[in-house]
Parts: C-alpha cells; sequence; structure tokens
C-alpha cells in the first residue's frame, strides 16, 4: 500500500515549479521553444514559393515577347530580375544563385509565330532544389496555352485553337531527375557540423567549469586566448571527419554527383567549421551549466535548419525571415556544397557565399573572446 502525504507532495509539487522558475534557460526553452516554432512555421514556412528570381536572354522585342514576359510576373511565380544579352553571362547568374530561372526566347521568335512555326521558347531552371521550382515550373507549363490567347487575334484568330502558339521546352539543370537525395545529402553536411560543433564545444568548455579543471589550464604559462584556440582547433578535425563521412555515404549509396573540386570544398569548410566552433564557445561563456549549453544549441540550431534552405525554399519565405537566414553560417554552406557538387562551382561562383561566413567568425570570435576572458576572471 503505497502512503501519499498529499501536504508533502504538494511541497514537492510547489519546489519542482519555484525551481523552474529559477532556471532562467530551462524556464526560457519551455516558453521560448514553442512560440519560435509556431512563428517559424506559421510565418516563415511556405511549401509553395512565389516571386522566383527570373532572368531573360531575348533579342526579340516584340509585343508578343512582352506579352509572355507579362504574363509570367501576373503568375506571381517568376518576378524578372534582368534581361541578359548573352547566354554566358545567363549561365553564370544561374550558378551563383542570383536567379532560379532563364527564359531564352530566339530571335525569331515573333516571326516563326505568325507563321504558325510553333518557335521553341526554353526555360533552364536550376533544380538542385526540386521543391523550390517544381510549382513554378509547373505554372509555365499551363501558362503556355493562355498567354497569347489576346495577342492572337484577327488574321491570327487560326493559331489559337491549334494548342499552345510555341514549344515550351523546361531544362532542368544540376538535377535534371529531380532527385531528392542530391539536395538533402549535400545538406545534411552543413546541418550536422552545425549541430555537432556547436554543441560539443559549448558542452566540453562548460564541462571544464564545471569539473574546476579550468583553474588548473589557468596556472599554465597559457594565456586564456592560447587555451580557447588550443579547445577548439582538435575539433576542427571531428569537422572535417563528419563531412568526409557524409560526403562518401552520399556518393556512394546515393550516386550524389561530383562536378566541382573536392579541394575547393574541403577549403571551404574550413571557415564553416570555425564559426559553427566559435558559437559553441560564445555559448559556453553563457550557459551556467551543461543542460543550459544544450538548450542554447537548440535556440541556435533550430532556426538554422528552418531558415536556411535546408528544409523549406529560401525564397519561400519572407523577407524578415530571408534576413535573418542569410546571418546564419549554414544558408551560405549549403549554397557553396550544393553549387560545388551540383554545379560545379569554382572559386569566383562560391566566393559570395564563403565571405559572410568569414565575417561571420570575425565577429562572433570577437565577442567570444571577450566573454571569455571575463568568464575567467
Amino acid at each position: 500500500m503505497i502512503n501519499v502525504g498529499w501536504f508533502r507532495l504538494w511541497a514537492v509539487i510547489v519546489k519542482e515549479f519555484i525551481q523552474m522558475r529559477r532556471d532562467k534557460g530551462t524556464f526560457a526553452m519551455i516558453v521560448a521553444i514553442p512560440i519560435m516554432q509556431v512563428i517559424l512555421f506559421g510565418f516563415a514556412i511556405n511549401s509553395d514559393p512565389k516571386h522566383l528570381p527570373l532572368a531573360v536572354v531575348t533579342s526579340d522585342y516584340s509585343p508578343f515577347t512582352r506579352s509572355l514576359i507579362q504574363g509570367m510576373k501576373n503568375s506571381d511565380y517568376f518576378d524578372v530580375k534582368k534581361t541578359i544579352k548573352t547566354e554566358s553571362e545567363a549561365a553564370h547568374a544561374l550558378a551563383i544563385g542570383e536567379v532560379q530561372f532563364i527564359l531564352n526566347i530566339p530571335a525569331n521568335f515573333s516571326r516563326d509565330l505568325v507563321r504558325g512555326k510553333k518557335p521553341s521558347v526554353l526555360l533552364e531552371v536550376d533544380a538542385t532544389d526540386p521543391a523550390a521550382t517544381g510549382n513554378a515550373g509547373a505554372a509555365m507549363v499551363n501558362l503556355s496555352q493562355t498567354v497569347l490567347q489576346y495577342d492572337l487575334r484577327g488574321i491570327l484568330d487560326s493559331l489559337n485553337p491549334t494548342g499552345p502558339p510555341f514549344d515550351l521546352r523546361v531544362h532542368r539543370k544540376y538535377n535534371p531527375d529531380v532527385i531528392t537525395q542530391y539536395n538533402i545529402v549535400p545538406g545534411l553536411m552543413g546541418m550536422v557540423i552545425t549541430m555537432t560543433m556547436v554543441m560539443i564545444t559549448s558542452i566540453a568548455i562548460t564541462r571544464e567549469r564545471e569539473r574546476g579543471t579550468m583553474e588548473n589550464l589557468l596556472s599554465t604559462p597559457a594565456s586564456p586566448t592560447e587555451i580557447m584556440i588550443g579547445k577548439v582547433i582538435p575539433y576542427i578535425t571531428v569537422g572535417y571527419i563528419q563531412g568526409a563521412l557524409i560526403f562518401l555515404i552520399g556518393y556512394f549509396c546515393f550516386s550524389v554527383p561530383i562536378f566541382g573540386s573536392i579541394i575547393l570544398l574541403a577549403i571551404t569548410i574550413m571557415p564553416f567549421i570555425a564559426a559553427n566552433l566559435s558559437v559553441g564557445l560564445l555559448l559556453s561563456t553563457v550557459a551556467k551549466n551543461q543542460l543550459q549549453s544544450v538548450q542554447m544549441t537548440i535556440f541556435f540550431f533550430l532556426p538554422s535548419i528552418l531558415l536556411s534552405g535546408f528544409m523549406f525554399p529560401f525564397r519561400g519565405m519572407p523577407e524578415w525571415a530571408q534576413i535573418i537566414g542569410e546571418l546564419l553560417p549554414l544558408t551560405h554552406f549549403l549554397r557553396i556544397v550544393r553549387g560545388i557538387l551540383l554545379k560545379g562551382n569554382g572559386w569566383i561562383e562560391v566566393w559570395p557565399d564563403v565571405w559572410p561566413i568569414l565575417l561571420f567568425l570575425i565577429v562572433v570570435v570577437l565577442f567570444g573572446i571577450k566573454r571569455f576572458r571575463r568568464t575567467l576572471d
């Protein structure tokens, strides 16, 4: 027979609530995590992105061309960013992610159209993220059947009943078979490194402080900066090992293509690993124990995975969410690794995403060193 003293039980319950209120890290996690998830999933996540950047390559500036471009704008799926003169310039814009679509209208488009020859119009799609462009591509196919119906009137009315007046050809580049593993597996490299590097570093340093072994390090001739760097460098090796494992599994198990330089990928992964380690270092100076380190890691990891473009299309998010996403190292690393492996990007193409990671690293390291010194003092 279990004897329960209700007053004693009530006292224990009250004590736990008081303890929970005093533990600011746990209390913040209880309240903030649901709020963060509701806001991110409710406002920032969109599986049907619209207003995707489009570039037009054409030398035919006829009314038919203008109607076609305007019809794409009116569909809300496309946002015409620029008109490009050469196909090489268009290919570069698609490779660096400046645009997600290239509309190539041939020079004799209008002449062949009115003659009933059904000229070919090429829509090139950046298919590295199939979820981001799938609906827009389908909308373009439907649009081709009706977009010129008001232009083909009078003597051209005979062209309307014969189906689409032009032949739309959709060319999915970088992932023509729309295989989701080609998008997900390279992204896992960044996600795993983000989670483990931040958590391992913050827990390791917090554990040193809890056990009192940090004081032993301080009694050595090593300076606080040397201690910080010395504790971070070994985990860079761990990050490389994790990245190599995911890379090998992706290549041999999922046949993820490799069009770019592995050496370039190895170089660019270094600042990304260092940036996440610096975040872990900064969190360790704030956390009072290992539990709080884990909780703070979740606060950093959750926005990273949801706002970086790993799980949901980046351009489908509202502008404020994209601004936050641009501040996160994972966002830029996803573009780097997918660009190198799937597009064959070189240093020129990846540099626009390398320097934000370096800037993030410098800023966080400066804050981390300042707080680390203050914590040791």
